[in-house]
């Protein structure tokens, strides 16, 4: 599960090319077939003729706003979100939750998404693990910011189960032979996953104790490889700017070298959380 990566602290040096933007037009999939990862980490492939208003835009963080109808809410066909947010009374709005695409394959016109199960409460988790084959999943996107850069000398991916699908494609897309180092922060040794990459990768998963984050303590204690470092920290939003303090204010890290976003915050469900990162930008303005 993924939030979108915002570039507030320096997008990479060398994004790729973003297509020209287009409309935000339902992408309306089918359900083709679910696959739990672990225990608690299901994978979602959908796919469909509306595959073909996927554009996939390059970067590693792709993410999609899927769309979860509210219940007893009957909504227009086709299913048009500018109709809805014209017509519609806010609150019948359908809800979303920000994801990261952790596969794309044009060929077959499928893309998976990685959805964390925490049990029967939430919106998005409890939706994928009952999901069959022929379900609708309707999104928006893709959105992003982040792909690792072709010129820095190494690379640095930290992260919990919500950033871990960005940064396994990412982890795939850093050139051969390029030092990478990667601490993953998961719920137990059962959460951990096989990740490829032709980088010379150090990859360090660590198992929360009694729900307490141990990703900023291990940063700090980490030894980094000399050199010019493409960072890519995400997760838990109180983690990561301890993280980020860390890395621009202890260890001279370049804000353009640096990707850092809150994808959730503790207690807060995703509607909340983004009321609070509305609530933070208003007051920085003011």
């Amino acid at each position: 599960m993924s939030n979108p990566s915002t570039p507030g602290a320096g997008e990479p040096a060398n994004p790729p090319a973003a297509p020209a933007r287009r409309g935000r037009a339902v992408i309306d999939l089918v359900v083709r077939e679910t696959r739990w990862l672990t225990p608690h980490m299901v994978r979602v492939t959908a796919g469909g003729d509306a595959f073909a208003r996927f554009v996939d835009n390059g970067y590693t963080d792709a993410y999609v706003k899927v769309l979860f109808p509210r219940p007893g809410v009957t909504y227009p066909e086709p299913f048009d979100m500018q109709v809805i947010r014209a017509e519609m009374p806010r609150e019948q709005w359908p809800q979303t939750r920000t994801y990261t695409v952790r596969d794309i394959n044009p060929v077959a016109r499928e893309l998976s998404i990685d959805f964390v199960y925490h049990g029967d409460e939430g919106l998005a988790g409890p939706w994928a693990a009952g999901a069959k084959p022929g379900d609708p999943l309707r999104l928006l996107g893709p959105g992003g910011a982040y792909a690792p850069g072709p010129d820095a000398d190494w690379h640095l991916f930290v992260g919990d189960e919500a950033a871990l699908p960005a940064i396994a494609v990412s982890l795939a897309r850093v050139p051969e032979g390029v030092p990478v180092r990667a601490l993953i922060e998961v719920a137990s040794p059962e959460e951990e996953q096989e990740l490829t990459t032709a980088g010379d990768a150090r990859i360090t998963w660590l198992h929360r104790s009694n729900g307490s984050s141990r990703l900023a303590e291990a940063l700090r204690a980490m030894d980094f490889p000399p050199g010019r470092v493409q960072a890519f920290v995400h997760g838990e939003a109180d983690t990561v700017k301890v993280m980020r303090r860390h890395l621009l204010d202890e260890r001279g890290v370049a804000r353009d070298d640096l990707s850092v976003s809150g994808y959730w915050r503790r207690g807060r469900d995703e509607d909340g959380f983004q009321a609070d990162k509305a609530a933070e930008r208003e007051a920085g303005a003011n």
